[in-house]
């Protein structure tokens, strides 16, 4: 898996192998203030797209991530975002 961060890129690691080393991804974390504004709107997709194709397994997806969603909102470390000093 390939993080737009090479520090994440260092120290994340896919145990189980599941995904491919070139496939791009993107973590969001508690402390980022935004985070928890990001996945409430990625719940929006899941929803519009559960509605369409009327899948119960989206909806329920949906709503787990609100839930965790609330919880990055909870979170009392949160700031903006930072990125790592270059070397």
């Amino acid at each position: 898996m390939k993080f737009t961060r090479e520090d994440y890129n260092r120290r994340i690691i896919d145990v189980d192998g599941k995904i491919p080393d070139d496939e791009p991804v993107f973590l969001l974390r508690a402390q980022d203030k935004f985070a928890s504004l990001t996945l409430k709107k990625y719940c929006e997709f899941l929803e519009q797209e559960a509605e369409i194709t009327h899948n119960t397994a989206l909806m329920e997806m949906a709503k787990e991530l609100r839930a965790h969603a609330h919880d990055m909102l909870m979170w009392k470390y949160s700031h903006v975002p930072d990125k790592p000093a270059s070397k």
